[in-house]
């Protein structure tokens, strides 16, 4: 297959180039460039921004603290910076019960909790970064096959092209392509929720404000964003269970927006305009070991998480971090970039985290989603204690701005 005039030699390939596919090309490359050695990349993906089934969509994610600082040492925040909408404060309530907190920028020393940022315009700059970067990008392009040896993999694209790689990258997300040809297993537990996805203006500013709010269909998200036409804006996730979807989906605008109205409440104002509505059926996705034969999985490829926290990203995100690190220590050492060492080596660093964090999600999404009684007086009363006792948000904030593992608060980073 070497003698094939198609054949292309990288170091490295990944396939899938959304944010954390894109992300990890780009911190690889910064990396490589550091350390003063040569490094290959080339990076795949089936959809140009901006497309229907792109992973650069009409969605919008927020982008924990500790993700902002890991973006920032990649190079790649400073461009990313200005399309951010900050997070200063999040309030967390119960409808119908007792219990809510809140949690603020200010206590932690820092100027947002995270930023907001709209997938369809980050696409847009990594794209023009990727463009100046040197990475090899093949776009629109899909994986066809992977052919496995000893010291490689060589992979065919549908356009015939092949690229020969040390080390593959899987971050084509939840229906990965590269997982489907190597045949490797997912674990999915169901949550029985689906999730609505839309745009919504408001009539009061968001002062920075975002909002979980747990109801008997499910929680609500409202994320900060950048005004539209004057307008103070909102992105919207609203999980509800699978039955009560099609209802909602069908439902012209003002219905949905009553309905929404009646469900939140009135504390971010009155619900004007709803943008295009998006549908995602919701399940924790999990890879035992999300690594094999040379390929590694980041991101959505090795797990998927309920939207509840916010936190599929961020987990994502220190994902790459962790492989970053682990390419940067192997072109030091010259080590083989897919060799058995540092994918042990990765794994094992990624290895509580990733549990601690899957673990936590469910749980809240199991607790909050049960109207048990005792259940519900034990989360609205947990969540009154950290409103009661500030010491016990620490560790809640902690999490949720992804301080976890290297990527600590900048304060320690800085120190």
């Amino acid at each position: 297959m070497d003698s094939n005039a198609n054949l292309t030699q990288v170091d490295v390939a990944i396939v899938g180039g959304a944010m954390v596919g894109a992300t990890t090309a780009l911190g690889l490359a910064q990396q490589a460039k550091r350390c003063g050695k040569p490094l290959k990349i080339a990076l795949i993906e089936a959809h140009q921004s901006g497309q229907q089934d792109s992973g650069f969509d009409a969605r919008a994610i927020a982008v924990a603290d500790g993700s902002i600082f890991a973006l920032s040492q990649l190079g790649i925040w400073q461009s990313l910076a200005k399309l951010g909408t900050p997070i200063r404060d999040i309030h967390v309530s119960d409808r119908g019960h007792f219990g809510m907190t809140e949690i603020n920028a200010q206590r932690f020393g820092l100027d947002a909790l995270g930023q907001v940022i709209e997938l369809s315009r980050a696409g847009q700059v990594l794209e023009a970064l990727l463009t100046k970067s040197g990475i090899e990008y093949y776009c629109p392009a899909t994986l066809a096959s992977i052919h496995s040896e000893q010291q490689h993999h060589t992979l065919t694209l549908d356009n015939g092209q092949q690229l020969q790689c040390k080390l593959l990258i899987a971050a084509d997300g939840l229906n990965s392509k590269v997982r489907e040809l190597q045949q490797l297993p997912l674990e999915v537990s169901e949550f029985g929720q689906s999730a609505i996805i839309a745009n919504i203006s408001v009539s009061q500013p968001h002062h920075n404000m975002a909002w979980e709010r747990f109801t008997e269909n499910g929680p609500i998200a409202l994320l900060p964003m950048a005004d539209s036409d004057g307008k103070p804006r909102l992105s919207l996730v609203w999980a509800m269970a699978t039955p009560l979807l099609e209802r909602h989906l069908a439902m012209s605008d003002s219905e949905f927006l009553s309905a929404l109205q009646q469900a939140f409440g009135n504390r971010a104002g009155n619900f004007l305009k709803l943008g295009e509505r998006h549908c995602y059926p919701l399940a924790l996705s999990l890879m035992p070991r999300p690594a094999y034969h040379r390929t590694v999985y980041l991101g959505n490829a090795a797990q998927t998480l309920h939207p509840i926290a916010g936190q599929g990203f961020n987990l994502g995100m220190r994902d790459v971090m962790a492989l970053v690190d682990a390419v940067g220590d192997g072109l030091a050492q010259d080590q083989d970039l897919g060799g058995v060492q540092l994918i042990h080596h990765y794994l094992q660093s990624r290895e509580q985290d990733r549990r601690e964090t899957i673990a936590s999600i469910e749980l809240l999404v199991r607790g909050f989603s049960n109207q048990y009684w005792p259940l519900v007086a034990g989360r609205n009363l947990g969540l009154r204690m950290l409103s009661w006792l500030p010491p016990l948000k620490t560790p809640v904030a902690r999490r949720a701005m992804g301080w976890q593992g290297r990527q600590q608060s900048r304060s320690q980073a800085r120190s």
